[in-house]
């Protein structure tokens, strides 16, 4: 008599389902779009200065204020989509954006009311962190560092703003704000009807002041903290101020800058997938080690003011796919390392400090320019601080341990 055991065939691997990719879709639309709306006055800046003759710092300040009130709501929105769930976070949040932009309309030739509307537009900057739990909930592991990087391309957003909205504004001062409000408004319409959380969520039941407390408890938080801060950080800084230095620097007209910071921007959200991609075959830290060192490198050629072309535009696309790669795999990390009901809580604290890594760059180029002339040292500045990452990434966090 045979009394062989027969192996049980191993499980098939988890597939995503329908709903995910369109959870995902959805998702990344509606970063984009809000991304644009959080990006609205920068590719108009140089227009603004003119307008209402700004020195450099003040234009610095008037870009930066939306990054940082969009960086800091990320704490407080991530932690309510723990409780609330994105079904309702993106649309309602969506929604309430659609105010500031159209704002920007009367705002615009007193400067104390466009940093009040600026505060108000940065509420666009915090849907990322409504996404990534969304996200992260309705991929398996093994897919998830992809999905997330598909998502992350909703930062292409800041391109379609600094391509899109000086050339809109050439057929009318306001149109702008007008055709992103009626996106927004149609993506909320959609979003509450096609935006679902996963079924069998876990709803954290204490309070928030609790859950940010928990996360903020966890050393992998602020060291994840640190290397998005740089990458990201990066990304925004450029998004934003790379206009400005353009026009600056190399006399660019505005609409000139607008394309070639889009081309940048554009560079940064092709590769954010692919470091998510890479991640899900090696370590995530490895990923944003090499990453952040070919930024640093990249960084240190346009300190010495390299001509545009070919040796800057060359230099500036190989530093926007490094921080791409990095903010990608840097996120990968995140849903490998933080747990289901404490993803969104993590998120809102990473991502933060990632928008206020984007928030200081712009005002110390503004403010180095003013007093020095010239924008080396913060291209030294930004080096330093790829290779500390670089090295930070490579010697402790690949240490950390893949979740299973």
């Amino acid at each position: 008599m045979d009394t062989t055991t027969k192996q049980s065939p191993a499980p098939a691997a988890e597939k995503p389902s329908g709903a995910a990719y369109r959870n995902l879709v959805m998702a990344t639309i509606g970063f984009g779009l809000t991304f644009w709306a959080w990006n609205l006055i920068a590719p108009m800046s140089a227009d603004y200065k003119d307008r209402l003759g700004l020195s450099s710092f003040q234009q610095s300040l008037l870009v930066a204020v939306p990054v940082l009130v969009g960086s800091l709501g990320r704490i407080p929105v991530g932690a309510l989509t723990d409780k609330y769930g994105a079904r309702l976070m993106f649309p309602l949040v969506s929604a309430l954006t659609v105010l500031p932009v159209l704002l920007l309309i009367p705002a615009r030739d007193s400067y104390g009311a466009m940093l009040v509307v600026g505060f108000l537009l940065g509420l666009g900057g915090t849907t990322f962190a409504i996404g990534i739990p969304l996200v992260n909930s309705w991929f398996p592991p093994a897919d998830r560092g992809l999905a997330l990087g598909v998502f992350g391309m909703g930062m292409g957003g800041v391109a379609l703003s600094g391509y899109f909205t000086p050339r809109i504004a050439k057929h009318g001062d306001n149109l702008p704000f007008l055709v992103v409000a009626g996106a927004l408004v149609v993506y909320a319409a959609l979003a509450a009807v096609l935006v679902n959380d996963r079924p069998g969520r876990q709803v954290p039941a204490d309070s928030l002041a609790h859950r940010l407390g928990s996360a903020g408890r966890l050393r992998v938080t602020w060291e994840l903290s640190a290397l998005y801060a740089i990458g990201f950080g990066g990304i925004v800084a450029f998004g934003v101020y790379l206009p400005t230095y353009l026009k600056t620097w190399y006399d660019l007209s505005p609409t000139d800058a607008g394309t070639k910071a889009a081309g940048f921007a554009l560079v940064t959200v092709i590769f954010r997938p692919i470091g998510g991609w890479l991640s899900d075959r090696m370590h995530p830290a490895l990923v944003s080690s090499a990453a952040l060192g070919v930024a640093a490198l990249m960084a240190i050629v346009q300190a010495f003011d390299p001509k545009l072309m070919p040796g800057g535009t060359i230099a500036l696309l190989i530093m926007a796919a490094g921080l791409g790669t990095a903010s990608g795999s840097v996120f990968a990390l995140v849903s490998q390392v933080t747990p289901q009901a404490k993803v969104g809580s993590v998120t809102g604290i990473v991502g933060a400090m990632g928008g206020l890594g984007g928030f200081v760059p712009p005002l110390v180029m503004g403010a180095i320019y003013s007093s020095k002339g010239s924008y080396s040292i913060g291209f030294m500045l930004l080096s330093d601080l790829a290779l500390a990452g670089c090295v930070y990434a490579y010697g402790r966090m690949r240490n950390i341990q893949r979740d299973a």
